[in-house]
Order: C-alpha cells, then sequence, then structure tokens
C-alpha cells in the first residue's frame, strides 16, 4: 500500500536482535539516534508490561543511510539488539546443536501458534511465536522515527491518548489550548497514557486486577494528526485512498481489531444531515463546522485534524492458560505459557502513532515530491493553498 517508501524487519523476539531497512526518504533530513531511541522508550512504557521490559533498554544502531546525522537518499539500516538473547543462546541458536531444546507444542488461543504451525509445517511452535511477537513492532518504531521526523519538520504532528482500558473508560475530551505537538508529553506522564486522573486510577486498578488473576486486558486509544495539508491520498483508485492505506497498515498490528476514522460506528446511527461536516469560508480558507469524518472524505485528506480509535484485544499469553491440544499427541491440556504483559494498551499506542507516520510520510512524498528536503519543502510552498 506504500508507493514512495518501503520498509522491512527481520528478527526473532528471542534472537540476536531486530533489523530494519527504510527505503526512499529523502537526502538532507536531520536525524540522530536519540530522536530514534526516545521513540523507542516511549513503546516500553506503560503500567502492566511484563518483565521483558525490565530487561530490555532498546537503543537503535544506525548502520546506512545517514552521515554526520543527515539522511544521504540511500536506504537506512537499522538495528536494535536484544538484551534478552544472552539468556536463550541454546534455545535460539543460529547453529545445530548436540541437544536440541524441548519443543512447544501447546498452541496459545489467540495467537499465531496454531495457524503458523499448519502452515509451515512445524513440529515446534517456537518457530511461529518467535515472529508472530510484538517483539517486531519494536523496529516498526524506530523505523518510523525517521518518517516523524521528516512529518515533524513540515509542521505535521501525530499523537495519540487512551481512552479506555477493559470497562475503565477516559470520557474526557483533548482541552482546546492543548495542541497535538503538546498531547503527547502530556499523556506520556500517565502510566497508562490517559488524561482524566480518575480513570487513570481505574485503569490501574483493573490492569493490577488481571494480573493478580493471571489475565490480560485490552483497550481502545485514539490517534491524531494535525497539520496534514489538503489532498493526500486520492479518490480515483482504491489503493490510493488515504483511508485505504492507514488501515491496512494498522491492522497489519496483530493486536488490533477494529478501527473507526472519525465518528466512525456513530455515524450509522445518524441523519446525514447530523454527520457530514458543513463547509464555510472565513475570507482566506475554507473552514468547517465540526470533523465527523476525522479528517479524510473521498479518500483524501481535508486539512482537519485525522482521528482514528482503535481496539486492542487483551495480550493471547496468560498464565491462567486457556484450554488447548498438543499438536503432536492431540491430547486436551492447557496452553503454552511465556513471560507475558497483562496490560500493552499503552505501547500499543505509541506502536499506531508509528503506522500513521509511514503512511503520512509516504503520501505526502508521493503528492509533493522531491529528492531532498529542500525540494520537498519548496514544493509544499509552491502548491500549499491553506
Amino acid at each position: 500500500m506504500l508507493t514512495r517508501i518501503k520498509f522491512l524487519t527481520a528478527g526473532e523476539s528471542h534472537g540476536q536482535g531486530l533489523l530494519g531497512i527504510l527505503d526512499g526518504m529523502p537526502s538532507g533530513l536531520e536525524i540522530e539516534k536519540e530522536y530514534i531511541d526516545f521513540q523507542l522508550k516511549r513503546r516500553q512504557m506503560g503500567h502492566g508490561r511484563g518483565g521483558r521490559m525490565k530487561i530490555e533498554n532498546d537503543k537503535a544502531e544506525i548502520w546506512s543511510g545517514v552521515r554526520h546525522g543527515i539522511t544521504i537518499a540511500s536506504p537506512i539500516g537499522l538495528i536494535v539488539r536484544n538484551k534478552d538473547w544472552e539468556n536463550w543462546l541454546n534455545k535460539m541458536s543460529i547453529e545445530p546443536i548436540e541437544k536440541p531444546p524441548r519443543k512447544v507444542t501447546l498452541p496459545r488461543p489467540g495467537h499465531a501458534d496454531l495457524s503458523g504451525v499448519e502452515k509451515y509445517d512445524f513440529d515446534d511452535i517456537r518457530n511461529v511465536l518467535e515472529r508472530s511477537s510484538a517483539r517486531e513492532t519494536t523496529m516498526r518504531v524506530a523505523l518510523a522515527s525517521v518518517c516523524r521526523k521528516l512529518l515533524s519538520d513540515v509542521g505535521i504532528n501525530v499523537a495519540s491518548r487512551v481512552v479506555q482500558i477493559h470497562d475503565a473508560i477516559d470520557k474526557s475530551e483533548i482541552p482546546q489550548n492543548i495542541t497535538t505537538k503538546d498531547l503527547n508529553p502530556l499523556t506520556d506522564k500517565s502510566p497508562v497514557r490517559c488524561l482524566d486522573k480518575n480513570a487513570e486510577k481505574e485503569m490501574i486498578s483493573v490492569i493490577d486486577q488481571a494480573k493478580q488473576q493471571g489475565d490480560s486486558v485490552g483497550g481502545i486509544f485514539e490517534i491524531i494528526a494535525t497539520g496534514v495539508p489538503h489532498g493526500l491520498g486520492s479518490y480515483t483508485q482504491w489503493d490510493r485512498k488515504l483511508q485505504s492505506k492507514i488501515t491496512s497498515l494498522m491492522m497489519s498490528v496483530n493486536a488490533y481489531k477494529a478501527i473507526e476514522i472519525g465518528s466512525g460506528f456513530n455515524s450509522g446511527v445518524k441523519f446525514g444531515s447530523e454527520i457530514h461536516d458543513e463547509i464555510g469560508w472565513n475570507g482566506n480558507k475554507y473552514t468547517r463546522a465540526s470533523n465527523n469524518a476525522g479528517g479524510i472524505e473521498g479518500g483524501m485528506s481535508n486539512t482537519m485534524p485525522i482521528t482514528l480509535r482503535i481496539a486492542m484485544k487483551p495480550i493471547p499469553t496468560l498464565t491462567k492458560s486457556l484450554k488447548s491440544v498438543d499438536i503432536m499427541t492431540k491430547e486436551k491440556k492447557n496452553a503454552h505459557k511465556e513471560r507475558t504483559d497483562s496490560c500493552a494498551v499503552p505501547a500499543a499506542s505509541i506502536i499506531a502513532e508509528s503506522m500513521m507516520c509511514f503512511v503520512l510520510a509516504d503520501t505526502l512524498l508521493e503528492k509533493f515530491g522531491g529528492d531532498s528536503m529542500k525540494q520537498l519543502i519548496a514544493h509544499m510552498e509552491a502548491s500549499a493553498k491553506y
């Protein structure tokens, strides 16, 4: 679905590390390791994270595509090493070993385990769970940090907040004096990344309750992007529509199960006169009386904030195991247990920000072109209307 930029990730959860390549970025973008590391640190935050995040202190190594702190248009290569690899030298050895470790044969409901072993003819679920793990999103966040920097340099900001964990809901509105640029520093101060302090306490309580019971909880978060110009995406083909690109990348994250743009599902229970955003003119630019469309009409951005809500399912690895079947003996047993989080909704919101950054950077470069940041900015200034 991306046309101007490409990214690839590689690596297993408990392997030596994660690899990533980002291709198609213009030259002249200032980017430093510390900027990427800051976003990686944000991904590790959140009440309810498990023991793995106490081991890892994710840092990116820039291997290519950047010279003296500036992109040089060639593919950007990143590595994030797994500290936990030291504890998995035998189980995750690249080379054959004399005494192979015990195979994982009890698939977890809700995970890729069973479908993965059936698809690839494995007799060890370890081969599946190592790659299907959410650890892979670490590299997505790292690569998307470069796209985030490009967007920021042209005035586009992407932020998020958690609005629900299990049955604990933050019903507050974002204060009008809080810009999108200011939102993340504010929500990052909360252990669950929500704005309302009372809701925060309820969310923490339900996470703790789930942990005590050996269970997990999911939730809902909002993504907001502002400063987006007219016309990213297109109505001319299905795969060029902005919402197609956004939803495609968002739903590539295993844990995301539902997404709505703007008023979303509420649009289905309203009259047209109630839901469509009326157009005005203030003498300088077009205005809107509301933003029920969530910043996208006909597959294109319309300069209003792009707003999404995404639902994340509870993590499928439970210490209170669900019923399963051994893939070798077909005996009824409890599912396999791995070290796990009781809640990763706050981290999931950071990952979704990253997916949005990929799409917006791609469609921005597609629309305005330019092989360097200087050219991109000049093209935007020459053609920008509002």
